[in-house]
């Protein structure tokens, strides 16, 4: 059965309003149209198997119980099992009664193919090249494993509704469309990019988006110089150009942030009307929503964080993750920092910071001082 709605200001209100008696006043975020928790769970890690599934279905279960109203996954994740564990959490909450629809941000992503690696190709061209009703190449899918083409993006949404079991996803991201600039130069790219916004715009008229962005690996944190490198502030006039009455909906950017991945605080990858800006900056100034992944370095940063970094933090954290994910969800501007969980006891430890605040700017700018001051002692890209 479809789960009919969609987040809304009304109901993600409801929803804090509900937890804010065990969260600390700076836990919740606001956009324009949207609360959110400064803490989201992700549903990438694992195995795709039941096991995992089942995991995962719990995890997004207790998530929600415990204060994350931002849910995030792909098709691509653990081959479509990532959004089937993510629909089944979400629909054993509302069976509940525990949480409405209106009160769950979902994300997801497209554009990345959703099969193993050996015969990822070949269940491509079967799929999408050999049939007559669709119009794509295999000059269209870039390094085996990425494609944005019109026709593709559009089945993808599609799917991506039945594996959610959803009437409306929140927020759809192409997912890492800088690879495509492996194969095809920038103009080109940002050709395929504005007939992509295209689709993303059609789908939001149709009820099955309700918001856009990208979901990038490196393409906001390097410099222009750099082949991969996406430009921001074109990006969004592209989103105007395409959209009804320049009313675009490319609200929402994501990207890795974390202690040891520190480019979108410091390194002025964007032009911002001729200034050169790091990219939080530039999503603050053109009215982009940024959501942080990889929060915890892939847990990279366990036993590595030396004790000048975590004493900083007071004696109420008492673990390196935990450390970790509080400082990322502090960023400035930043909405949620997400982090992957399918354990009950990481989500207990992940999770006890609803209840303490977000550093303030001064404590945040500090504490970087100190990181970056560690990263150049260590001569690594890591603590």
């Amino acid at each position: 059965m479809t789960i009919l709605g969609k987040a809304t200001l009304e109901g993600t209100r409801r929803y804090r309003e509900r937890h804010k008696k065990h969260c600390a006043p700076t836990y919740f975020r606001e956009t324009d149209e949207l609360i959110a928790s400064s803490i989201g769970i992700g549903s990438l890690v694992g195995e795709p198997d039941e096991q995992t599934n089942a995991l995962v279905v719990k995890a997004i279960v207790e998530s929600v119980r415990r204060g994350v109203n931002l849910i995030d996954s792909s098709i691509s994740y653990r081959y479509q099992q990532g959004e089937r564990s993510v629909g089944e959490g979400i629909q054993r909450l509302l069976e509940s009664g525990e949480t409405s629809r209106d009160e769950l941000i979902i994300c997801t992503k497209g554009g990345i193919l959703p099969y193993p690696e050996k015969n990822r190709a070949n269940l491509f061209y079967e799929q999408y090249v050999k049939q007559s009703n669709y119009n794509i190449n295999m000059s269209d899918l870039v390094e085996t494993r990425y494609c944005i083409h019109p026709e593709y993006l559009r089945d993808q949404i599609n799917q991506s509704l039945t594996n959610l079991g959803l009437q409306t996803i929140d927020v759809y991201y192409i997912h890492n469309p800088e690879r495509q600039l492996t194969d095809i130069t920038p103009n080109i790219f940002y050709d395929r990019l504005r007939d992509a916004f295209k689709v993303m715009e059609d789908a939001i008229n149709a009820g099955q988006i309700a918001a856009y962005g990208l979901a990038t690996w490196e393409g906001f944190r390097i410099p222009p110089t750099s082949q991969k490198h996406l430009d921001l502030a074109r990006i969004k006039s592209i989103a105007q150009e395409v959209a009804r009455n320049k009313e675009d909906r490319f609200r929402f950017i994501q990207f890795p942030l974390n202690m040891a991945m520190l480019e979108a605080l410091l390194v002025p990858t964007q032009n911002i009307e001729g200034e050169k800006v790091p990219l939080l900056e530039a999503t603050y100034r053109l009215g982009i929503t940024p959501i942080a992944s990889y929060s915890l370095y892939q847990a990279q940063v366990i036993g590595q964080i030396p004790e000048i970094i975590t004493s900083a933090f007071g004696n109420n954290l008492w673990t390196d993750c935990q450390c970790a994910l509080q400082y990322t969800r502090s960023a400035p501007g930043l909405l949620t920092a997400l982090v992957g969980m399918k354990a009950i006891k990481h989500i207990e430890e992940n999770l006890s910071l609803t209840a303490f605040p977000t550093f303030e700017r001064e404590k945040f700018q500090r504490l970087t001082d100190s990181i970056v001051q560690v990263l150049k002692s260590t001569g690594n890209n890591t603590i």
